[in-house]
């Protein structure tokens, strides 16, 4: 049987991130206590460094929080319409169907 893959919620991966700017413990020791990889916690750490500013920048926060419900709202109104071409082409379809029925009964 497969293991099952753990996820870590942001704010798991924040206080591991924290302990490793701290340099209170190696990498190394971080990593074995909380069960993740050393690679993993690096990559943690250098998208949490590339990504500081972006905390104290209410601007882009508000930005993203507007382009992520925009992103939503476009996939259900694309999901939508792929129902309704659906539901016009089998319109079509029946009608046509309909309409040979009623032209081979006269």
């Amino acid at each position: 049987m497969s293991k099952k893959r753990k996820t870590w919620t942001p704010e798991e991966k924040s206080k591991i991130v924290l302990e490793v700017l701290r340099e209170e413990s190696t990498l190394v020791e971080i990593s074995k206590k909380h069960g993740a990889s050393q690679q993993l916690i690096s990559r943690w750490k250098n998208e949490f460094i590339s990504n500081m500013s972006s905390v104290f920048d209410k601007k882009q926060a508000g930005a993203e929080k507007l382009a992520k419900e925009h992103e939503e709202e476009k996939e259900i109104l694309i999901n939508k319409i792929g129902e309704l071409t659906m539901d016009v082409d089998w319109l079509k379809k029946k009608q046509n169907q309909a309409s040979e029925i009623k032209k081979k009964r006269k």
